[in-house]
């Protein structure tokens, strides 16, 4: 039986968690309007990515970085706080799955540190996982800190059972064999790069899983930073692409079904099976007959990395 899957590449409101979740609330009635029950948002797309990392010179203008950065935190999501409840009920509502980037604040701890996460949340508003990027990119370093593995994991959904790597840990060979050696159906990666060698990796991954892939980053242009965001003229000029999109989704054998998206604010969508998977997996199966565990070996460590334990 195949789902309908709706890869959503819509601009957030850039440093505002209210409003980029209503955004993302119109888009899920729209993509379930035309029949999706499996939806994608980008990398961080609450409430929205860092694109301005890339253009402040590293140990430059610390005042404005420091400014921009406070008002990322304030409006990062608090998971332990119900931030993200109405993407919850939604989906609950809808009966869908929703894979969602978001800058999360990490409340039990430190109260300040943001980590690059993506969740999982099922048909029933339930939480099926929590994967922080493992390890950020260059300056994303001056956002967020590393992620452990314990989201690390591939869950079962109606579409199939699902895993995600973030962006450029696509680029990591034994954190994408973590995932494969799960019985993995559909690939879901959430990113912010584009272009020709990005396709290329989301179609070799496909061929090298022998399953589904689904790559969405956001397109959005200068003139969607909101007036308020600080010194916006200073970064971002009103024409200019800051990002192309470039949503994807290739079948298991690595030939693409649909997109790319390219500089189109809206959602692209596909029918996909999760059974094409399993009968991809006959001839390559890497983690199968086609691995040899008598030479290699990997091991994960999968448990919780929590900075102090407390014995009362």
């Amino acid at each position: 039986m195949s789902t309908k899957v709706a890869v959503i590449q819509k601009p957030p409101v850039l440093l505002d968690r209210e409003k980029t979740i209503e955004k993302a609330l119109r888009s899920i009635d729209e993509a379930v309007s035309e029949g999706a029950s499996l939806l994608v948002f980008p990398e961080a797309y609450v409430p929205g990515y860092p694109a301005w990392i890339w253009r402040l010179k590293p140990g430059g203008d610390m005042t404005l970085s420091g400014k921009i950065h406070a008002r990322l935190r304030e409006n990062a999501v608090d998971l332990a706080g119900g931030d993200l409840q109405p993407l919850q009920d939604a989906a609950e509502r809808h009966g869908v799955t929703l894979i969602v980037g978001i800058n999360e604040l990490e409340s039990r701890f430190s109260g300040t540190t943001l980590f690059n996460t993506v969740v999982v949340i099922g048909p029933e508003g339930t939480l099926l996982n929590r994967h922080r990027k493992l390890m950020p990119t260059n300056p994303e370093r001056m956002v967020w800190g590393t992620g452990d593995a314990s989201g690390l994991k591939v869950v079962a959904t109606p579409a199939g059972r699902l895993g995600s790597l973030i962006c450029w840990e696509s680029y990591m060979p034994l954190a994408r064999y973590a995932l494969y050696a799960q019985n993995i159906d559909i690939y879901v990666a959430p990113t912010w790069d584009t272009g020709e060698s990005w396709l290329a990796t989301m179609r070799h991954i496909a061929k090298e899983a022998g399953c589904w892939v689904i790559g969405t980053a956001t397109a959005i242009q200068g003139s969607d930073v909101p007036d308020n965001f600080p010194e916006r003229d200073k970064l971002f000029a009103p024409d200019e692409w800051i990002n192309d999109g470039d949503a994807v989704v290739v079948k298991p054998t690595g030939g693409i079904v649909a997109g790319p998206l390219n500089r189109d604010k809206g959602i692209l969508y596909a029918d996909i099976d999760k059974e094409a998977s399993r009968r991809a997996r006959r001839s390559l199966d890497v983690c199968g007959h086609y691995s040899r565990p008598d030479i290699f070996s990997l091991s994960v460590n999968r448990r919780p990395l929590d900075p102090v334990t407390f014995v009362d």
